[in-house]
């Protein structure tokens, strides 16, 4: 093993290639590359200061660093990547990478962050930026607090613990998700997915839980939740009153109050979905856009 400590280093590819190395106390300032195609990395206290520091890189672990805001595009195409108590104001972080490990860590621009990667384990991460996490598959997150719209689109094999999301759109053109314990806050959640459950969760969303193919909820409760359900076969036990549902498309819904249950019989069957309330203010065949 190689130690390199309290050094700053300049210009492009300055340890490229590199193997069996302990960084500490390094600044890595302008030049792109600086760790391209190493193996091998222990990284400790690194300031990344510019574009692309680590890609095609195998087996990293960083611990107390900062990529800063020219650190753009930072981890790309590589395997077996720990990152914990970083702070990282780079946007468009960790692409197409596989075995990814990050703890204790804030990403200040998340915008178009995590995407495609595979086998992805947060824990205690928070994020500000758009659509995190696009297209990953294979994916454990606990105790996440995001702020920023369309996240997981695409995403395959995810279950989400003890987090809180405040994020329009989330949710799109999933399979195989779970999300437990968790507040959601956002329009939209959820539409064309399949196989989407939720477990123990507070969820507020307009048009939210909508195209969905089986989706399950236990123990949830839906604030100023409206025209829920549109066209989603859905098995779900809500514990509060729901403002609205539009359209369900099958399944079974029980709840609490109904505001308004809205059922266009010619675009659903009403007998396939059983709804079971513990009342019904309204009863509509049309919402009220349509005149």
């Amino acid at each position: 093993m190689k130690y390199i400590s309290d050094q700053t280093f300049s210009g492009e590819r300055p340890l490229y290639g590199t193997s069996d190395i302990h960084l500490q106390n390094v600044t890595f300032g302008e030049g792109e590359s600086p760790l391209k195609e190493c193996r091998n990395i222990t990284a400790e206290r690194i300031t990344f200061g510019w574009k692309y520091p680590l890609w095609y890189c195998s087996d990293v672990k960083v611990t107390d660093s900062v990529w800063e805001e020219m650190a753009r595009a930072g981890v790309w195409y590589t395997a077996n990547c720990a990152v914990s108590g970083s702070k990282i104001y780079a946007p468009k972080n960790f692409r197409r990478c596989r075995d990814l490990t990050i703890e204790n860590t804030e990403f200040t621009n998340a915008a178009e962050t995590l995407w495609s990667c595979d086998d992805v384990f947060l824990k205690n991460v928070t994020a500000a930026g758009d659509y995190l996490l696009m297209n990953s598959r294979n994916v454990k997150i606990s105790g996440l607090r995001l702020d920023g719209n369309y996240p997981f689109d695409g995403c395959e094999n995810v279950t989400v613990d003890n987090s809180r999301l405040i994020s329009k759109d989330s949710f799109w053109n999933c399979r195989n998700v779970t999300v437990r314990n968790t507040y959601i806050n956002g329009e939209y959640l959820g539409w064309n997915s399949e196989n989407l459950t939720f477990e123990n969760c507070t969820i507020e969303s307009l048009q939210g839980l909508c195209y969905i193919n089986g989706l399950t909820m236990r123990n949830c409760r839906l604030v100023n939740t409206t025209l829920a359900f549109e066209y989603s076969s859905v098995d779900a036990q809500i514990d509060s009153d729901i403002d609205s549902i539009l359209n369900p498309g099958s399944g079974e819904i029980r709840c609490g109050r109904i505001g308004e249950l809205i059922i266009e019989k010619d675009r659903v069957d009403p007998d396939l979905t059983r709804i079971t309330a513990t009342s019904i203010d309204k009863r509509s065949d049309r919402p009220d856009w349509i005149s």
